[in-house]
């Protein structure tokens, strides 16, 4: 996937600027495919460029003005036509599990802390879903299309982090076992 894709689902339901567009990235999409601020400008501008999105602008009293971004029928064809092709899973890439893997070299210690580390961060973001469920997706059956399918990224999201805390608890346990025998 590239990051135009992922800019392209961000606005196909509706336009913004690109300080908007940022910070609903950040809220939703972000969660499953990251990007500074200035890789969603540079992109938004060569989509301007090929005609995937048209932009306007919106003068503002006092500020400088607001340029509104929305998805043309060439981007939603993109878009569209990208969702249609198949998708290889995208390979694991996780420092964590190399320093697993090769953890026998140092103490259990480093490990323990190290996962520790890893766990509240995964316990926080298992909380930020839980949250947004929770305002957001309270009854999914009477979501509109569109809320349906951003539900069912959130209940991956959610369902791999529980995933990875199960998983994070069983390795600490046994490197307590290992540290006590």
């Amino acid at each position: 996937m590239a990051l135009a894709h992922a800019i392209l689902a961000a606005l196909v339901d509706a336009p913004c600027s690109g300080y908007d567009l940022a910070k609903r990235f950040d809220g939703s999409v972000g969660f499953f495919w990251s990007a500074s601020y200035q890789q969603i400008y540079r992109e938004l501008a060569k989509l301007e460029d090929q005609g995937s999105i048209s932009s306007e602008s919106i003068l503002q009293a006092g500020r400088p003005d607001k340029r509104l971004y929305s998805v043309t029928d060439l981007g939603e064809q993109h878009l569209k036509e990208w969702i249609a092709q198949p998708c290889e899973p995208t390979p694991i890439k996780d420092d964590l599990l190399v320093k697993i893997f090769a953890g026998h070299i140092v103490s259990n210690q480093i490990i323990l802390a190290e996962l520790e580390h890893h766990q509240k961060a995964h316990l926080k973001k298992l909380s930020t879903y839980k949250q947004l469920e929770q305002r957001y997706f309270q009854n999914p059956q009477e979501l509109p299309e569109s809320g349906k399918f951003q539900y069912l990224t959130l209940l991956n999201g959610i369902s791999y982090e529980t995933h990875w805390l199960a998983w994070c608890n069983q390795v600490m346990e046994l490197l307590n076992q290992t540290i006590k025998n």
